[in-house]
């Protein structure tokens, strides 16, 4: 039970974000649409992909670095503003573009998380890098979104019941972005340092 627990999580944080009411409120407000993208990559998509790593070991799709990189042209061309109001309108846009994250979320984590036994140290350190090269694009992407003095999207009203200005909607979704993506995949890296710090020396 506890070797599936993280894919069960994993598929109950998806289910949520999928199934519940935010794919509605992603149409109206920017902000409801980054809750979701944040609880696919950095919630559903690490939890996944622990789980994957416990049921399959052997299971490496690609190298980290090279999957932190597909995740930042995904991420980054899914925020353009045509790409991203194409998407908010819903249907097929906004199921293609929420499987591309969840595609691009599982290589990353489970290419970070997959060591090979004979250098254990050396992986786990690419896939800390990797991690935190996310983490440092995320983090940039959400402060532009907060930041920019011009309106990038045709924000809606916030999400309800609160009334916000399409301004204000938009700011709260970049610092979701750099407060749940920049956090969560920082925190992914550092435990991986910890991890590369905590092995036997085996020069003794």
């Amino acid at each position: 039970m506890k070797r599936s627990l993280p894919l069960l999580l994993g598929a109950l944080v998806l289910g949520a974000a999928w199934a519940g009411p935010l794919p509605a409120l992603a149409g109206k407000s920017f902000a409801a649409h980054m809750l979701m993208h944040m609880a696919v990559v950095a919630v559903a998509s690490p939890l996944l992909a622990l789980g994957l790593r416990r049921q399959l070991p052997g299971l490496t799709p690609t190298g980290p670095m090279l999957a932190s990189l597909l995740d930042l042209v995904v991420v980054w061309a899914w925020h353009m503003p045509v790409l991203h109001e194409w998407a908010r309108g819903g249907g097929g846009a906004m199921a293609l573009e929420q499987a591309s994250f969840l595609v691009v979320g599982l290589l990353l984590w489970i290419s970070a998380l997959a060591p090979p036994a004979e250098n254990p140290g050396g992986s786990a350190l690419a896939g800390s890098a990797a991690l935190f090269f996310t983490s440092m694009h995320m983090t940039l992407l959400g402060v532009l979104l907060a930041l920019a003095p011009l309106p990038l999207f045709h924000a809606g009203h916030g999400m309800p019941p609160f009334d916000l200005s399409p301004a204000t909607d938009r700011e709260i979704g970049g610092i979701l972005m750099l407060g749940i993506g920049g956090t969560v995949y920082l925190v992914g890296g550092l435990v991986l340092v910890a991890g590369i710090l905590r092995l036997p020396d085996r020069r003794r």
